[in-house]
């Protein structure tokens, strides 16, 4: 997602130049469903580089379809695509509605469950994004106590002071498989290095460490979406990971 406008070729190379380990492909740009000729070439082009495929960034809104066949068929497509890629982890949306005013709360929890359900040996994890049932920290928790199984990915949401975000966290921490690591503040559209927010992602690192568990932490998006910075911020995120 950090380089749509750039080919699969090309990000590969910039992963592998800036010493990177994995690359969690988007569906939009790069992996586009019902083509599993090229999610297969991407993902064997990522290991050949010596690279690993750490999940399809898919854009499937679980609850928002309204034809129940129609869901059916897309999240085969997410899923063709993943097993295509070899990616052992699928990102989903959980609806289109902030928590506050989800009136199809159920309706999106039932379609969790029918993914996870349904994925095999593939994980399925939540976007923590706006405009879902992951905007609240209480609304994210009583969703992942509802669909067993169900695991979700964390980022500072957008204008959330430091504490408050770690709080959100810790809070989550059991349940999370993967970090999105930017540098944005106070909204969208203020991208910054990383080390703007040094304070934040050191803490949230060290709270990840401490788990035990292995936890993706992966670059999304950079300042101007300029391949040119992309080994600088990665240099910054495993010094952070190295603790220095």
């Amino acid at each position: 997602m950090t380089y749509r406008a750039l080919t699969a070729e090309q990000i590969i190379t910039l992963a592998a130049d800036a010493g990177l380990d994995r690359v969690e492909w988007g569906q939009d740009a790069h992996v586009p469903l019902g083509d599993e000729t090229v999610a297969r070439q991407v993902g064997e082009a990522t290991r050949s580089a010596g690279l690993e495929v750490s999940a399809l960034g898919s854009y499937y809104r679980a609850g928002t379809i309204d034809d129940p066949d129609e869901d059916r068929r897309v999240w085969r497509q997410v899923l063709a695509a993943a097993r295509a890629l070899g990616a052992p982890r699928v990102r989903v949306w959980a609806g289109n509605q902030a928590s506050a005013c989800a009136i199809d709360r159920r309706k999106v929890l039932d379609a969790l469950r029918r993914c996870v359900d349904t994925a095999g040996d593939i994980v399925v994890a939540t976007e923590f994004h706006a405009d879902t049932l992951t905007d609240d920290i209480d609304s994210a928790l009583s969703m992942l106590d509802d669909v067993p199984g169900l695991r979700t990915y964390w980022q500072p949401p957008n204008g959330m002071p430091d504490d408050e975000a770690l709080a959100g966290l810790r809070a989550v921490l059991d349940r999370v498989d993967a970090v999105h690591v930017f540098s944005w503040w106070p909204t969208h559209r203020d991208r910054w290095p990383l080390t703007r927010r040094e304070a934040l992602w050191r803490e949230a690192l060290r709270l990840l460490a401490a788990t035990g568990r292995a936890i993706d932490a992966s670059l999304e998006f950079v300042p101007g979406d300029d391949p040119a910075v992309l080994a600088r911020e990665a240099s910054t995120l495993r010094s952070w990971l190295r603790g220095r």
